[in-house]
């Protein structure tokens, strides 16, 4: 079922406000004077390496170790990402390059 224009352009605009609101509310909440609390500190803190955790978890969830190709191509790609984020420290480098390694192995060498 298709959706008018006028449509369409209402659920931008609500999706737009509530994506601005929720990124202004810590700006608000935590101006200038006002002390961060502890747990949002801490939340800071242990929340980021928690999600990239489970992520990895996530993704590495289906590898199948007892049918070819016994998830080599993950687990390269995986050394790849460890080894590069290691030496570099940049995000975007090593999730890039494991994600371009990765999809090679799996299109070319473990075709």
């Amino acid at each position: 079922m298709p959706i008018s224009v006028e449509r369409s352009l209402l659920i931008i605009v609500v999706c737009g406000l509530v994506v601005f609101t929720t990124r202004a509310i810590p700006f608000v909440l935590f101006s200038g004077k006002k002390e961060i609390p502890e747990i949002v500190k801490y939340l800071g803190k242990v929340l980021p390496p928690a999600v990239v955790g489970m992520l990895v978890i996530y993704c590495l969830k289906a590898v199948n170790v007892v049918k070819f190709p016994f998830g080599l191509p993950e687990f390269i790609a995986v050394f790849v990402v460890i080894v590069l984020h290691v030496w570099k420290r940049n995000n975007l480098l090593s999730i890039g390059v494991g994600t371009v390694l990765y999809m090679v192995l799996i299109q070319t060498v473990f075709a």
